[in-house]
This record gives structure tokens, C-alpha cells and sequence, in this order.
């Protein structure tokens, strides 16, 4: 039996950990909150055992919960790293060279003009071809036509005639854009191609996990724009979805501040999502984010993401500065069943360790000879794994890109999570492993673990404030100070003193320990509001209160 009492769960899968937090609706009140490892092998366990937590711990029905609501960086992250599908894109009736994020491109005869008349029919022999010669190499397809956005008919046609002789999945520009620029609509349309089966295996997770633990209330996920989609929407406009975390992030500061403009910062394992609200609301870029160089018709929140996180990997290079970043690992002292980090760690290519992920089958491991290798060897680094192996270095960085891409690989390495370890600041995993890897890291630099985890998490902080001082001067002034004023102190000649006028507020669980000191050089206060910890997953729940 149910109770009176309406419930809304929220949730926010990351790059690390997926979050979740039971809101009371009618009072508002959060319930409990927890936190589960993101399982990236099988999205759904992850999401499942958060979901159990927060339903045992605070003892209520599953009928109880009448809605479900979603955020996730996962998209973000999947193009920081360059995780996203291999797309091929077809583009009909502009034989014009565009510049646009796929790995091959196709001119097709067709197209219509602005009144919706065709130039000429559609050359459908071209696709098929296309589709044959590429098929092997892509995962996914984009089509593009000219003036689809007035009469969408050739992109319609093609997409059959693509499914006709492939099973990847197809998508069309109009079906995300309805104005005109073939560039920024090719675009939008490759990067909902990308990210297509990286939102059909986390959106398959949800639902499962959320029938396995008895939920049947609906699912609301968070759009870019801060604003409530369905799930099978948030699959057809998979780039909608990606902001949809630092549209959380924004709402979670707006509901939570006391002032009406503030610089909201959420410090998660892979990046570093900053994002602005001005009268108490979070600023949208109407005309369309630019995600990396490409121009996008995706609305979202006014956002600027850096691949800065607790899972950065830290790596050294004989005669180069220490490098954070953007890389994401897993941190040595989250991981088990992995050598003692001194008998491996190092610089260059011995700064990781491969392992593979849990649950493999038989069969997958005999696919792959990598794999293979792995299973009889166990984890060792990447310059051991390509000496056991024998092949040419470009063939074994292929192959070990496709299996970080499919996740069945984990590399693991120093992060800043491993150096607040050594600094005693946290302690979730294994401090001895940490010690161990600083130690010999710190060997290599003439330092001691302890200040060479400082150096690891000043360099992480002068990121973070880098990346803040340049888009606000970019956005404010127009120049590009962030350089300069970033290392300001090293100017002997002039002094410059930068203050925000505006306040921070930090969430995620390493926000207080990345984020201090980085207001304090920008001479402005910050604040961790109740529930920071998890505060995309409530701010999911507030984007359901704002569109309900």
C-alpha cells in the first residue's frame, strides 16, 4: 500500500559517480541522499544501486514515487574525450567542403530551395554507395540537406535507403534544427549521430533500473536549456543532452543562492562545468552552444566545460611541466585487483596502468588479442601491453582506443582524487596505493608525496581559474586576458589585482577542495549550499518543479 505522500527521485549519472536524492514534493524537503560508482561496463548497475540506497535508506514505497528525474554529463564527457560514436555524413545538395565533427563526408546530388521546391532529385545511388564503402568503419550516420528545415523529404528519403544496408543509426538535421546555416545545422546534426548510442545505453539503464527497483512513476530528463524532456525525446535529440548537467548545475544554484547573479561551479571527475545565473535564473544561449570549434543550433545554458576533474590524469614528461588533464582515468586508490602502483608508475606512457573491466564474457575477451592478453597476463601498462603483444605501436593505439570506447578496458593513474589521499583530505579509498604512486612520482620531480600533491592540485586550481578568467573576460570585455592574468604574479614589472563581482558557489563532493582557493585568488567568496555533494541530481528534481 502506498502512502499520502508524493515522492521525486533525482538523478545525476557522471563520469564517476551517479547521485540520487528523494525530494518530498509537497514540502520540498529532501529525504536522503546516496552515492554509487558510474559502472560504465553495465550503466545500469551503477544506477540501480543508487537507486536501492536511497530507497532503503529512507524506507519508502517505489509506488510512492510518481517521478523520476534525470541529469547527465555523460554526453559531455563522451566529447571532452572523444568517446562519441564514429559518424559518416551525407550531405545533400551542397558540394561545398564543411568542416564538421565526422570521420568522412559524402556529397549527394539533391537539395531544395527556400521555397521548398527540389533543384534535383535525389541521388540515391551515392547513399548506397556510401553506406558500402563506410559501413565498417562508422557507427553511426548524419544527413544533412539543403533546405530540409523547409522540406525535409530527401533527408527522410535517405535516411531509409542508409537503414536499407546498415543497422547504425541515422540522423537528420531537421529533426534539431529549424533554421537555416548548413554548417551549424551539419554539425548539430553529426553530434546527435555521435552521441546516439552513448544516450540509448544510458537511457536503456535508467528504465531497467528503474523497473528492477519497482518505479514506474514517469521519467523527466533534463534538456540543455533547463527545461523537461521525456525519455524517448532526450533519444531522438541525444545533443539536447548535452549541457543537460550544467543546466542542473544552474538550476541546483539558482533554487539554493541567496543572491540573483552568481558563478556556479561543479567539479566532477572529468571536467569542470561552469555556469552563469543572472535574476535568480540560469543564462541560455539562444542562438546555439558551441560545443569544442563547432558552431551548434543546440539552445542550452550559457556554459564553459574544462577537462579538469578528480579523475584528471596527472602525467610527467622528461623536460615538460606536469600535465592535469583532460584525460580521465580511474584513481589508483579507487581501483583493486591492480599491481602495487610503484612496480609500474612513471612518466610518459608507463603514467597508466590497463586493466580490464569487470564481467567480460569468453567471447568478448577472444575477440580482441589485447584482451587476450590481458586475461592471461593480467594489467600492466600500455608500453608493457604493446611489447607483449608485438604489433605496430598505430595498431595497438587503435585497438586500445575502440576498447576504451566500448569500456572494456579501464586505465588507471594519478589523479587529484589520489593527491587529496596523500594530503589527508579525503578518505574513500586506498591511501597506502596513493602514497606509494605520489612517492615515486615526487622521486622523479625532487619532491616529497606530500608537495608533490600540492603541486598536483595548485595545477588543478589554476586550470579551473584559467578557464573562468577566460570566458568571463571574453564575455565581459571581448579580449583574451586569461593567459596573462592567470600567472599574474609573475609579473616582476606590474601588478594586477582580478576580483569577480559576482559570487561562487561550488558542488560536487571535490568542490571544496579544488575551489577555495581559486575564490580567494579571484577575491570573491564562495558557498557549498546543504546537499552540494549531489547537487545536479536536486537540481534535476528543481527542473521538474519549474516545468510541472
Amino acid at each position: 500500500m502506498g502512502s499520502n505522500k508524493r515522492y521525486c527521485i533525482g538523478i545525476d549519472t557522471g563520469g564517476t559517480y551517479t547521485d540520487a536524492v528523494i525530494v518530498e514534493l509537497d514540502s520540498g524537503s529532501v529525504v536522503t541522499t546516496a552515492k554509487s560508482p558510474t559502472t560504465h561496463y553495465d550503466i545500469q548497475k551503477g544506477i540501480q544501486a543508487v537507486v536501492e540506497k536511497v530507497l532503503a535508506a529512507s524506507n519508502i514505497n517505489p509506488a510512492d514515487i510518481i517521478r523520476t528525474c534525470v541529469s547527465t554529463t555523460l554526453a559531455t564527457n563522451a566529447l571532452v574525450e572523444n568517446k562519441g560514436a564514429d559518424v559518416a555524413l551525407f550531405v545533400i545538395g551542397f558540394n561545398q567542403r564543411l568542416e564538421v565533427p565526422a570521420v568522412a563526408a559524402r556529397f549527394v546530388p539533391g537539395g531544395h530551395t527556400i521555397k521548398g521546391e527540389e533543384v534535383k532529385p535525389l541521388g540515391i545511388q551515392y547513399i548506397v554507395d556510401g553506406v558500402n564503402e563506410l559501413k565498417n568503419d562508422v557507427e553511426a550516420w548524419a544527413v544533412c540537406s539543403s533546405m530540409a528545415f523547409i522540406n525535409p523529404i530527401h533527408e527522410l528519403v535517405a535516411a531509409k535507403a542508409v537503414k536499407l544496408v546498415s543497422d547504425a543509426p541515422v540522423f537528420c538535421s531537421h529533426e534539431a534544427s529549424s533554421r537555416a546555416g548548413m554548417k551549424e545545422r551539419a554539425s548539430t546534426a553529426c553530434l546527435n549521430a555521435q552521441l546516439l548510442p552513448v544516450m540509448q545505453k544510458f537511457l536503456s539503464g535508467i528504465r531497467n533500473a528503474l523497473s528492477a527497483c519497482g518505479i514506474t512513476g514517469e521519467v523527466l530528463v533534463v534538456r540543455g536549456d533547463a527545461t523537461a524532456m521525456h525519455m524517448q525525446e532526450a533519444l531522438m535529440h541525444a545533443a539536447s543532452t548535452i549541457a543537460s548537467g550544467p543546466a542542473a548545475t544552474a538550476l541546483f544554484g539558482a533554487k539554493t543562492t541567496n543572491t540573483t547573479d552568481a558563478l556556479i561551479l561543479d567539479v566532477g571527475g572529468t571536467t569542470t562545468d561552469i555556469t552563469l545565473i543572472k535574476d535568480g535564473k540560469p543564462v541560455v544561449d539562444t542562438a546555439g552552444m558551441s560545443i569544442g570549434k563547432w558552431e551548434t543550433h543546440v539552445e542550452a545554458v550559457e556554459m564553459f566545460t574544462v577537462g579538469i576533474g578528480g579523475d584528471s590524469l596527472v602525467q610527467l614528461a622528461q623536460g615538460k611541466p606536469m600535465q592535469v588533464g583532460p584525460a580521465r582515468v580511474t584513481p589508483i586508490c579507487m581501483t583493486r585487483d591492480i599491481p602495487a602502483p610503484e612496480s609500474w608508475i612513471g612518466q610518459g606512457k608507463i603514467s597508466r596502468c590497463i586493466t580490464m573491466a569487470p564481467d567480460l564474457t569468453p567471447e568478448i575477451i577472444k575477440e580482441s588479442a589485447l584482451l587476450t592478453c590481458l586475461a592471461e597476463h593480467g594489467s600492466m601498462t600500455p608500453q608493457a601491453l604493446l611489447k607483449h603483444l608485438s604489433i605496430a605501436e598505430i595498431t595497438f593505439e587503435q585497438e586500445l582506443t575502440k576498447l576504451l570506447h566500448k569500456q572494456h578496458i579501464i586505465e588507471v593513474g594519478f589523479t587529484p582524487t589520489d593527491a587529496l589521499h596523500v594530503l589527508e583530505k579525503l578518505d574513500i579509498g586506498d591511501y597506502t596505493s596513493a602514497l606509494n604512486a605520489a612517492q615515486v612520482l615526487a622521486d622523479i620531480e625532487g619532491c616529497t608525496a606530500k608537495e608533490f600533491a600540492e603541486r598536483v592540485i595548485t595545477q588543478a586550481e589554476r586550470i579551473i581559474e584559467e578557464t573562468v578568467l577566460r570566458h568571463l573576460s571574453k564575455r565581459e570585455i571581448g579580449g583574451n586576458l586569461a593567459g596573462y592574468l592567470a600567472n599574474r604574479e609573475e609579473n616582476k614589472l606590474l601588478q594586477i589585482s582580478v576580483s569577480l563581482n559576482v559570487p561562487m558557489i561550488g558542488i560536487g563532493a571535490a568542490a571544496p577542495y579544488l575551489l577555495t582557493n581559486v575564490a580567494k585568488r579571484l577575491n570573491t567568496t564562495i558557498a557549498f549550499p546543504d546537499h552540494f555533494a549531489v547537487g545536479n541530481a536536486l537540481g534535476s528534481v528543481f527542473m521538474a518543479e519549474r516545468n510541472c
